[in-house]
Protein backbone atom coordinates (compact mmCIF):
# COMPACT_ATOMS: atom_id res chain seq x y z
CA UNK A 1 0.00 0.00 0.00
CA UNK A 2 1.05 3.48 -0.67
CA UNK A 3 2.50 4.83 2.35
CA UNK A 4 1.52 8.44 1.06
CA UNK A 5 -2.07 7.56 -0.27
CA UNK A 6 -5.03 9.23 1.99
CA UNK A 7 -6.33 5.12 1.86
CA UNK A 8 -3.22 4.35 4.28
CA UNK A 9 -3.56 7.04 6.54
CA UNK A 10 -7.17 6.66 7.09
CA UNK A 11 -6.75 2.69 8.09
CA UNK A 12 -3.46 4.05 10.00
CA UNK A 13 -5.99 6.38 12.24
CA UNK A 14 -8.81 4.11 12.23
CA UNK A 15 -6.50 1.17 13.90
CA UNK A 16 -5.16 3.80 16.24
CA UNK A 17 -8.72 4.95 17.24
CA UNK A 18 -10.06 1.46 17.69
CA UNK A 19 -7.01 1.10 20.26
CA UNK A 20 -8.04 4.30 21.92
CA UNK A 21 -12.01 3.50 21.68
CA UNK A 22 -10.71 0.28 23.60
CA UNK A 23 -8.89 1.79 26.11
CA UNK A 24 -5.47 -0.48 25.17
CA UNK A 25 -2.47 1.15 25.68
CA UNK A 26 0.10 -0.09 22.66
CA UNK A 27 1.86 -2.58 24.96
CA UNK A 28 -1.96 -4.44 25.87
CA UNK A 29 -2.25 -4.77 22.19
CA UNK A 30 1.05 -6.02 21.32
CA UNK A 31 0.00 -8.94 23.78
CA UNK A 32 -3.60 -9.59 23.06
CA UNK A 33 -2.77 -9.68 19.46
CA UNK A 34 0.76 -10.73 18.81
CA UNK A 35 2.28 -8.07 17.06
CA UNK A 36 4.78 -6.28 18.69
CA UNK A 37 4.84 -2.72 20.04
CA UNK A 38 7.18 -1.36 17.84
CA UNK A 39 5.05 -2.71 14.72
CA UNK A 40 1.80 -1.39 16.01
CA UNK A 41 3.22 1.51 16.76
CA UNK A 42 4.71 2.28 12.91
CA UNK A 43 1.41 1.26 11.97
CA UNK A 44 -0.57 3.26 14.17
CA UNK A 45 1.94 6.65 12.84
CA UNK A 46 1.78 5.25 9.21
CA UNK A 47 5.32 4.50 8.51
CA UNK A 48 4.50 0.79 7.20
CA UNK A 49 1.28 -0.60 5.74
CA UNK A 50 0.17 -3.97 7.58
CA UNK A 51 0.26 -7.54 6.33
CA UNK A 52 -2.78 -9.46 5.73
CA UNK A 53 -1.25 -11.77 8.81
CA UNK A 54 -1.32 -8.53 11.47
CA UNK A 55 -4.55 -7.33 9.90
CA UNK A 56 -5.78 -10.81 11.00
CA UNK A 57 -4.26 -10.90 14.29
CA UNK A 58 -5.60 -7.10 14.90
CA UNK A 59 -9.09 -8.14 13.80
CA UNK A 60 -9.02 -11.02 16.52
CA UNK A 61 -7.92 -8.83 19.03
CA UNK A 62 -9.95 -6.39 18.48
CA UNK A 63 -12.89 -8.98 18.16
CA UNK A 64 -13.98 -7.31 14.40
CA UNK A 65 -14.31 -8.90 10.87
CA UNK A 66 -11.46 -7.57 8.84
CA UNK A 67 -14.10 -5.67 6.57
CA UNK A 68 -14.76 -3.93 9.93
CA UNK A 69 -10.94 -3.02 10.27
CA UNK A 70 -10.44 -2.10 6.96
CA UNK A 71 -13.30 0.19 7.29
CA UNK A 72 -12.07 3.38 6.28
CA UNK A 73 -11.17 2.52 3.10
CA UNK A 74 -14.51 1.25 2.02
CA UNK A 75 -17.01 3.53 0.34
CA UNK A 76 -20.54 4.54 2.08
CA UNK A 77 -23.17 1.86 1.60
CA UNK A 78 -24.65 2.37 -1.96
CA UNK A 79 -26.94 -0.40 -3.40
CA UNK A 80 -24.52 -1.33 -6.60
CA UNK A 81 -21.00 -1.01 -6.81
CA UNK A 82 -18.58 -0.87 -9.95
CA UNK A 83 -15.86 -2.49 -9.93
CA UNK A 84 -14.05 0.56 -10.95
CA UNK A 85 -15.33 1.84 -7.36
CA UNK A 86 -14.90 -1.46 -5.25
CA UNK A 87 -11.42 -0.74 -2.91
CA UNK A 88 -8.43 -2.53 -3.00
CA UNK A 89 -5.99 -3.66 -0.41
CA UNK A 90 -2.66 -5.55 -0.92
CA UNK A 91 0.14 -6.98 1.11
CA UNK A 92 3.17 -6.49 -1.08
CA UNK A 93 5.35 -8.96 0.80
CA UNK A 94 2.91 -11.91 0.32
CA UNK A 95 1.93 -11.34 -3.44
CA UNK A 96 -1.56 -10.93 -1.87
CA UNK A 97 -4.65 -8.93 -2.81
CA UNK A 98 -8.42 -7.86 -1.32
CA UNK A 99 -10.99 -6.24 -3.42
CA UNK A 100 -14.21 -5.77 -1.44
CA UNK A 101 -16.94 -6.51 -3.89
CA UNK A 102 -19.57 -5.82 -1.67
CA UNK A 103 -19.03 -2.86 1.03
CA UNK A 104 -19.40 -3.68 4.30
CA UNK A 105 -22.66 -2.06 6.50
CA UNK A 106 -23.76 -3.01 9.37
CA UNK A 107 -27.62 -3.01 8.06
CA UNK A 108 -26.20 -6.38 6.08
CA UNK A 109 -25.15 -9.44 7.57
CA UNK A 110 -22.95 -10.91 3.97
CA UNK A 111 -19.97 -9.62 2.50
CA UNK A 112 -18.14 -10.36 -0.43
CA UNK A 113 -14.51 -10.38 -1.19
CA UNK A 114 -12.31 -10.99 -4.39
CA UNK A 115 -8.66 -12.47 -3.26
CA UNK A 116 -5.74 -13.17 -4.91
CA UNK A 117 -2.49 -14.66 -3.83
CA UNK A 118 0.84 -14.74 -5.63
CA UNK A 119 2.56 -18.55 -6.10
CA UNK A 120 4.65 -20.05 -3.63
CA UNK A 121 3.33 -17.81 -0.73
CA UNK A 122 1.66 -19.03 2.66
CA UNK A 123 -0.82 -16.73 4.98
CA UNK A 124 -1.46 -17.99 8.29
CA UNK A 125 -4.09 -16.78 10.64
CA UNK A 126 -3.72 -17.58 14.11
CA UNK A 127 -7.43 -17.22 15.02
CA UNK A 128 -10.54 -16.14 13.48
CA UNK A 129 -11.83 -12.23 14.02
CA UNK A 130 -15.04 -13.59 15.03
CA UNK A 131 -15.14 -17.45 16.02
CA UNK A 132 -17.94 -19.36 14.28
CA UNK A 133 -18.12 -17.19 11.19
CA UNK A 134 -19.29 -18.52 8.57
CA UNK A 135 -17.50 -18.73 5.17
CA UNK A 136 -18.07 -19.62 1.82
CA UNK A 137 -15.02 -19.87 -0.58
CA UNK A 138 -15.02 -20.57 -4.26
CA UNK A 139 -11.59 -20.82 -6.16
CA UNK A 140 -11.87 -19.26 -9.84
CA UNK A 141 -8.16 -20.22 -11.05
CA UNK A 142 -5.26 -22.03 -9.42
CA UNK A 143 -4.91 -24.42 -6.87
CA UNK A 144 -5.21 -23.71 -2.89
CA UNK A 145 -4.46 -25.53 0.31
CA UNK A 146 -6.18 -24.01 3.32
CA UNK A 147 -6.09 -25.09 6.31
CA UNK A 148 -9.25 -24.54 8.43
CA UNK A 149 -9.25 -25.91 12.10
CA UNK A 150 -6.69 -27.81 11.48
CA UNK A 151 -7.94 -29.80 8.44
CA UNK A 152 -6.46 -29.38 5.06
CA UNK A 153 -8.28 -28.78 2.21
CA UNK A 154 -6.93 -28.86 -1.59
CA UNK A 155 -8.96 -26.48 -3.81
CA UNK A 156 -9.10 -26.76 -7.44
CA UNK A 157 -10.92 -24.20 -9.81
CA UNK A 158 -14.97 -24.41 -9.08
CA UNK A 159 -14.90 -25.93 -5.98
CA UNK A 160 -16.25 -24.51 -2.97
CA UNK A 161 -15.59 -25.33 0.64
CA UNK A 162 -18.30 -23.91 3.57
CA UNK A 163 -17.02 -23.60 7.00
CA UNK A 164 -17.34 -22.07 10.15
CA UNK A 165 -13.90 -20.59 11.38
CA UNK A 166 -13.14 -21.48 14.73
CA UNK A 167 -9.69 -21.66 15.11
CA UNK A 168 -6.59 -20.91 13.03
CA UNK A 169 -5.99 -21.20 9.63
CA UNK A 170 -3.77 -20.83 6.25
CA UNK A 171 -4.20 -19.88 2.85
CA UNK A 172 -0.85 -21.71 0.79
CA UNK A 173 -0.48 -21.26 -3.11
CA UNK A 174 2.43 -23.87 -4.88
CA UNK A 175 3.41 -22.83 -8.41
CA UNK A 176 0.66 -21.02 -9.57
CA UNK A 177 -1.29 -18.33 -7.85
CA UNK A 178 -4.96 -18.61 -6.41
CA UNK A 179 -8.22 -16.20 -7.30
CA UNK A 180 -11.20 -16.71 -4.96
CA UNK A 181 -14.19 -15.17 -4.06
CA UNK A 182 -15.12 -15.55 -0.44
CA UNK A 183 -18.54 -14.47 1.31
CA UNK A 184 -18.25 -14.29 4.95
CA UNK A 185 -21.57 -13.81 6.70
Amino acid sequence: MDTASPHFKALADHLRLLRADRGLTLQELAANSGVSRATLSRIENGEVSPTAETLGRLASAFALPLSQLLAPLEPDFPPLVRRADQSIWSDQEKGFTRRALSPPSGRLKLEMIECEIAPNQRIVYERPALPGHEHHLVLLAGALVLIADGVRHDLRPGDCLRYRLRGASSFETGEQSARYIIAMA
